[in-house]
């Protein structure tokens, strides 16, 4: 199958698994509604955004009619529990072109969506950093805490989403993620599950940077690993800092993967506080006879004790609300 017969399959099928469960949680009319042809309350999701009362005590849902968003949209700390519904995921495209070495802008500021407000809730849309392979660029920056992505579609190639506060709580649902090199990365802690994983290089995953006090960083639960043709040597991941902490529990993985797994980032030293786990996965990379010795094999009951509600119960419970009961 071809590389592009392959993205396109696999996007296909992200966007079919949108459960009813999430499109039953949605109330009957949305506060808010966007559309680039000026027929909505408002042609741009920034502006739906702001014009969100500051810490508004209850929920505010914006529905974005199918179209291409160019902008480079931010939802700041001061705009929390709002609920952004795309028409149709492969049609609501929020899109934009920035990149590390663009005007030496750096990483942390190449994004095309920046989530800085808590409670804030995406689903049915596309995010992509539309740069190509020019170095790291941002498609979705996420610094919130509680904040929940689901049957979303997030393109870009290396760096496509930093998952960005050490006290930050995210869950990923039934998403399309695709990209390059570290292309999930960061320090917050994130569950992701029955997600679709479409890796186009010989590189890495992910790349955490868990801090030392988290107990967890990025989990991946019955989530689809897959890789374009020309991959022939993936790793699961490798520490960007020293207390990396990754979990990939019942997935598929391909034949691609590295025997070995993971990648000390070239320092010996992160073999010894790097945490790095593995349970009950399948597929032809899923083999792990010959995984490097500092990574886990975890048992069945070191696997049950791995929940949704377990990951995300930090300073304060937190169940998502599209998470599997």
């Amino acid at each position: 199958m071809s590389t592009f017969r392959l993205i396109a399959l696999a996007a296909a099928l992200t966007a079919a698994h949108l459960t009813a469960a999430a499109q039953g949680n949605r109330p009957n009319a949305p506060d808010i509604v966007v559309s680039a042809d000026g027929k909505g309350h408002f042609a741009t999701i920034q502006e739906a955004v702001l014009s969100v009362r500051d810490y508004k005590p209850t929920r505010t849902t914006i529905f974005v009619r199918k179209g291409v968003y160019r902008e480079k949209l931010i939802i700041p700390a001061n705009k929390c529990d709002i609920t952004i519904v795309g028409e149709q995921a492969d049609s609501v495209i929020i899109t934009n072109g920035d990149y590390a070495s663009l005007n030496n802008m750096g990483t942390f500021r190449t994004w095309t969506v920046r989530v800085d407000g808590s409670g804030i809730r995406m689903e049915n849309l596309t995010i992509e950093n539309s740069a190509g392979r020019v170095g790291q660029a941002v498609a979705l920056h996420v610094e919130g805490d509680r904040c929940e992505f689901v049957g979303c579609r997030l393109l870009g190639n290396q760096d496509t989403l930093f998952c960005g506060d050490g006290d930050s709580r995210q869950y990923f649902r039934q998403c399309h993620i695709e990209g390059t090199t570290d292309f999930i990365f960061g320090p917050a802690t994130v569950w992701f599950e029955d997600c679709d994983i479409v890796c186009k290089q010989n590189s890495y995953i992910t790349a955490a940077s868990t801090p030392e006090g988290s107990r967890f960083g990025l989990v991946f639960c019955h989530c689809r690993i897959s890789a374009t043709d020309d991959v022939t040597r993936l790793y699961l991941g490798r520490p960007w800092r020293a207390y990396a902490s990754t979990v990939f529990m019942q997935c598929s993985l391909p034949q691609c993967i590295a025997p070995e797994g993971w990648h000390n980032w070239g320092k010996v030293e992160n073999e010894k506080t790097s945490r790095y786990a593995e349970h009950a996965n399948s597929g032809p990379g899923a083999d792990t006879g010959r995984r490097v010795s500092w990574a886990a094999q975890l048992t069945d009951a070191e696997a049950q004790q791995i929940t949704t509600a377990a990951v995300m119960k930090r300073k304060s419970d937190w169940t998502p609300i599209y998470s599997k009961k």
